[in-house]
């Protein structure tokens, strides 16, 4: 849902109908609400039904209100702005953490490492692809980040460390979410990277200091048999970290990396399932027969790292 449906669905609130616009029509939200009582067509026009004041007010209008606000205060709010709600989660996430100091450390290393939009893209976003072509929604990154620019397309050499005093062990994420949280894995001396998914090439020099590493991925199959046998080229000693999370439905969660289709046995590279431990074989098969996963944010980093002491 962008920000064209959310505004039509208060206008419909406040003043029981809106014009039909094309985009409307296509959109998921609308589709499953349209010609019930909730919102009726009528000519060119979209008109609330006896119940569509409760759903607006159960569904949307805190969410539309917080939204408004954080555009206006942030100078988006034009006849321009196309937003995706999910979007203008993203960036009230991002303001927020920038407010309270914890992503400056990782801004400033954006700085230093002249990152790119796609990376930017792969921290924040769907997928490293997702800001390309979004000129408005980049600019607004850059505005809730404080960063000037982004550097066009280009091979990134650059991980983000968030350090701690007296580390015990690394841990590489394949996510940027913990390192979003620096409170945790200080107080417990863990030190995290962030690579980037599969941008593994800058691996290649890290230094390990002595320490022992490990890796924190979602439990799918682009993150158990396409990054981690590439992170563990790069660094044969990591281990991978155990799932404390339950697992989520793929289809529910509108996940993309999909079990369906791929011949565990013969993986990637020769990396298969039999190349872990029998534990992990366990869970692994687990998920594959519920067509579930494990997003990485949900566990809990302490819990996982100390059980590898």
């Amino acid at each position: 849902m962008n920000w064209i449906t959310l505004k039509s669905l208060n206008e419909v609130y406040h003043h029981g109908q809106t014009k039909t616009k094309a985009t409307l029509k296509k959109d998921s939200t609308i589709k499953s609400i349209l010609g019930t009582r909730e919102l009726i067509e009528v000519g060119d026009s979209l008109i609330s039904g006896d119940g569509y004041d409760e759903y607006y007010e159960r569904y949307h209008r805190d969410n539309f209100l917080a939204y408004s606000e954080f555009l206006q205060l942030k100078g988006f709010l034009k006849p321009q702005t196309r937003f995706e709600e999910s979007d203008i989660k993203v960036l009230m996430d991002i303001d927020s953490k920038m407010q309270s100091g914890e992503l400056l450390e990782i801004r400033d290393q954006m700085i230093e490492a002249e990152e790119s939009v796609r990376g930017v893209s792969s921290m924040f976003f769907k997928n490293e692809k997702y800001l390309l072509n979004k000129d408005s929604l980049i600019d607004a990154v850059k505005e809730v980040l404080g960063i000037e620019e982004l550097a066009d397309d280009k091979d990134q050499q650059y991980k983000y460390v968030l350090e701690c005093q007296d580390p015990k062990a690394i841990v590489l994420c394949e996510n940027l979410d913990f390192l979003k949280k620096p409170s945790k894995p200080r107080k417990h001396n863990i030190e995290l990277w962030y690579a980037g998914g599969k941008n593994v090439s800058k691996l290649d020099y890290v230094n390990l200091r002595g320490l022992p590493v490990f890796y924190s991925c979602d439990w799918d199959y682009d993150g158990l048999f396409i990054i981690y046998p590439l992170v563990k080229k790069k660094i044969p000693d990591i281990k991978l970290l155990f799932p404390s999370a339950e697992s989520k439905s793929i289809k529910a969660t509108d996940h993309k990396s999909l079990w369906q289709g791929h011949e565990l046995i013969k993986a990637f590279s020769g990396f298969n399932i039999n190349s872990f431990p029998n534990e992990y074989q366990e869970k692994i098969r687990s998920l594959i027969g519920l067509d579930h996963w494990i997003i990485e944010e949900d566990n809990d980093l302490i819990k996982m790292v100390e059980e590898q002491f």
